[in-house]
């Protein structure tokens, strides 16, 4: 990967991935791959809020000086994202099949919007605004990977 925008782009889709699985696997009340999907998909997503939250966001407030504007709303999704995910575990930790179902789809609306306004808006900003592209990015895989 050769800049941030590609780069956090190709991890978004890796975490729909493993998401889209796990739902599948639910879905055939399949609850292993279920589990196993689940956790790969909150594990690569938590790698992935907190190499923004952590990394990114600070490195782009501090070239643009914009701390209240678009990262502050992505912190805020970021939030609202986490707070689903603890409600889907405890359904997928119950087998309640409908319920899971029920909040993936909120989850997955939600992340495919979020990741809309990162992708068309935050990351090219960042990529133009941020001076140091290379060590930023090399930071965002140290921490991902």
């Amino acid at each position: 990967m050769s800049s941030i925008p590609e780069y956090m782009t190709v991890k978004h889709r890796e975490c729909d991935d493993f998401f889209t699985e796990a739902e599948s696997a639910v879905a055939k009340e399949d609850w292993l791959l279920a589990n196993e999907q689940f956790q790969l998909f909150t594990k690569e997503l938590f790698l992935h809020l907190a190499a923004e939250e952590n990394i990114l966001f600070p490195q782009f407030e501090q070239a643009t000086g914009m701390t209240s504007g678009p990262t502050q709303v992505m912190r805020m999704e970021h939030e609202q994202m986490r707070g689903l995910i603890k409600d889907l575990t405890s359904e997928l930790d119950n087998e309640n099949k409908d319920q899971f179902l029920g909040l993936s789809e909120t989850l997955m609306v939600m992340m495919q919007q979020h990741n809309m306004k990162e992708e068309m808006m935050l990351y090219p900003m960042a990529q133009q605004n941020i001076p140091s592209q290379e060590t930023v990015l090399s930071e965002i895989k140290a921490h991902c990977e």
